[in-house]
């Protein structure tokens, strides 16, 4: 094995990450055409509804009871990265901020002191199937921003920086810059507080798609980053002359320039890099702290305030039939696509 390859590991739903970044999942679900409520135009029968993550005909329900998804649940402490590849996520949160969003659109949301939100997939189609394919990727605060005002933002796909390379044998590479500055070419700004607006922290997170056959070089990172490339789609790639199969996560050295050659299909990876956060780490469920006693007084401040209660009629709320895609945020501006 090549030595600028550190490891290589297989991935599932939930892939192996490293600091800065705590989580990842990668959702992809085939779900059916939709009924009038976007609840899927098929039995339920036989899942185990409100923990359903089992694949069963394709799909799965998660924790929504009749719409696929994550009803309200609270966050704290750290921030999430969703990207939507196929379908819709209806968002909504204690603050009374809604949105929905897909085709490729990223949702960027600071947790920072605490809000409740939910997450659903909408199945808009009644007329067709609705596969839904997003990326969730967790990214920590440091402890001086764990407790910075919550907030979101949306980076629409149509405005999301994009790089082009075209080799020698005319196939091309296409890189969405979520974060990051890939030769020149740089990400729309992160929320405000994030761990990824200050750029000697190095954070990137890129979608790649490379044709059969295209080659390309990946640039060197500053050597105190961790860099991951998530091979989630295609057959198979070679690194540096490694040979590496479809479905694994490839741990690189960051400060080595990579040669990446496209095998036998188009394949997509997603890259997650960043300088860690050198602080400790302490986890539970939906916070992210740095010690046990902060995980007790998040529980604790939750019991109390709710993160601002649930404005909502629905744990489960979603945003009607239209398939436009909008953002409503706290301080009343709205965005319409």
């Amino acid at each position: 094995m090549n030595t600028a390859i550190i490891s290589v590991q297989p991935i599932d739903f939930h892939w192996p990450v490293s600091n800065p970044f705590i989580f990842c999942a990668h959702h992809l679900d085939y779900y059916p055409k939709g009924k009038s409520d976007l609840s899927p135009d098929a039995s339920l029968k036989g899942r185990n509804i409100g923990s359903d993550f089992t694949i069963k005909d394709g799909w799965r329900m998660y924790h929504g009871d009749s719409v696929p998804g994550f009803p309200v649940h609270p966050h704290r402490g750290f921030e999430t990265v969703t990207i939507v590849q196929q379908g819709f996520v209806d968002h909504s949160d204690s603050h009374g901020q809604a949105g929905r969003y897909g085709k490729g659109d990223v949702q960027w949301m600071t947790a920072g002191s605490g809000l409740q939100h939910s997450e659903m997939f909408p199945l808009l189609n009644r007329d067709k199937e609705n596969t839904t394919e997003l990326f969730q990727v967790w990214l920590n605060l440091p402890k001086k921003r764990k407790f910075a005002p919550p907030f979101f933002k949306m980076l629409w796909s149509e405005d999301i920086p994009i790089y082009k390379n075209i080799g020698e044998n005319g196939k091309s590479v296409e890189v969405n810059v979520i974060a990051g500055n890939l030769e020149g070419v740089k990400a729309l700004t992160p929320a405000p507080d994030s761990w990824a607006a200050f750029p000697e922290n190095d954070v990137a997170i890129w979608t790649i798609k490379m044709e059969q056959s295209a080659v390309w070089i990946l640039p060197a990172a500053g050597k105190k980053a961790s860099r991951t490339l998530y091979f989630h789609h295609g057959s198979s790639i070679i690194i540096d002359g490694t040979e590496v199969q479809s479905g694994n996560a490839i741990i690189v050295k960051p400060d080595s320039a990579l040669t990446i050659e496209s095998q036998n299909t188009e394949n997509r990876i997603l890259l997650l890099q960043g300088n860690p956060i050198n602080e400790p780490i302490a986890q539970y469920g939906p916070f992210v702290m740095n010690t046990q006693e902060e995980i007790r007084q998040a529980f604790y401040d939750y019991q109390q305030t709710e993160f601002g209660g649930w404005p909502w009629p629905k744990r489960d709320q979603t945003h009607g039939s239209d398939h436009a895609r909008f953002a409503k945020h706290r301080d009343g501006t709205e965005e319409f696509k």
